[in-house]
């Protein structure tokens, strides 16, 4: 018997299968465009995988996750869990597909929220700073660290095409913020008064805005999301002044956001914990490095991979199975 979890990320749709002790079988990932187009089904790669009927539980995350507060049996959901897929980021269909797919299998499923101004896990002041604060795979992201650092407070740093920053203490997710709000991933990134304007000019939409306003737009990249990464650090090693000036900017406004949860944050760190694809990244430069040119190895800095979205989902599920009423302080609808 397994545990399955599913993190709907920006390039693909990522697959995390645990056994019952909660040790890693395999993950594997889904291309967005070949969901949406149905090259590839999502069950049929499971199948592949293993027996649908050995799935104990799939836990699974699904654009903002702003529709619920709490983590939910997918039969009780209404509107995938979404208030709107509007201003979400680029938005491709394969994570629709996807969801479809699982709701028509039968497998046993919960819905993991999002982080937004109705969690009841969070600060009131960031509930009432902020509508959103981070997508649902940012929760699962989180519970991975948790149960691997054993850290009760923490921030924990998803980069990759965007960059959402976790603040955890005393075992509960308290804050975040989110890429619209604060530092720059590789492709989206905060709204600044040049894109105001732009917006209110009717040159672009909002959505447009937040969904080139990342590395790729120092660098003057212009390609597929799934594309993006490759061609900045292609420029990258190439010496390319401009792919330089959008990592290191970007490097700058992640340590910025850092600082700032450190900042108003009322427990002492444990400790930093970076995943995703930049978060994680050795070459064409580390990032952990670049990243302790602003902390001065100060802090206790780990890294995990970035499956952990699929991982720490299928975890969840775990937890879930076995009663557990609560997840970082985000409750359990089951």
């Amino acid at each position: 018997m397994v545990f399955l979890g599913m993190d709907h990320g920006t390039t693909g749709i990522s697959f995390g299968i645990i056994d019952d002790d909660g040790k890693p079988i395999c993950s594997f990932k889904i291309d967005r465009e070949d969901s949406k187009t149905g090259k590839v089904r999502a069950i049929d790669e499971i199948k592949k995988r293993v027996d649908l009927s050995q799935i104990k539980l799939l836990a699974m995350t699904y654009a903002m996750g702003d529709g619920i507060n709490s983590i939910t049996p997918l039969e009780k959901v209404k509107n995938r869990g979404i208030l709107s897929i509007n201003g979400a980021g680029k938005v491709t269909g394969g994570g629709t597909s996807v969801y479809t797919e699982i709701e028509e299998s039968n497998i046993p499923t919960v819905l993991i929220p999002g982080l937004h101004k109705d969690s009841k896990s969070l600060d009131p002041l960031f509930n009432a700073a902020y509508s959103h604060q981070g997508s649902s795979e940012k929760i699962s992201i989180a519970y991975d660290a948790y149960l691997k650092t054993k850290w009760k407070n923490m921030i924990v740093a998803d980069l990759s095409s965007n960059s959402v920053n976790i603040l955890i203490e005393n075992g509960k997710i308290r804050g975040a913020i989110d890429a619209a709000l604060g530092a720059m991933g590789i492709i989206h990134g905060p709204i600044d008064l040049d894109m105001i304007r732009k917006i209110d000019e009717g040159k672009i939409t909002a959505n447009e805005a937040f969904s080139n306003a990342g590395a790729i737009k120092i660098a003057n990249i212009n390609t597929k999301v799934a594309l993006s990464k490759d061609e900045l650090f292609k420029k990258y090693k190439n010496k390319d002044k401009k792919a330089i000036l959008a990592v290191n900017t970007m490097v700058m406004t992640i340590a910025m956001e850092i600082f700032g949860l450190i900042g108003i944050s009322k427990n002492k760190l444990d400790g930093i914990v970076l995943t995703g694809s930049i978060g994680s990244l050795n070459e064409p430069f580390n990032f952990k490095d670049k990243l302790n040119e602003y902390l001065k190895n100060k802090y206790e800095i780990t890294i995990i991979n970035s499956d952990s979205g699929a991982y720490g989902a299928a975890k969840i599920a775990k937890a879930v199975y076995e009663k557990e009423k609560e997840i970082l302080g985000i409750p359990v609808d089951c």
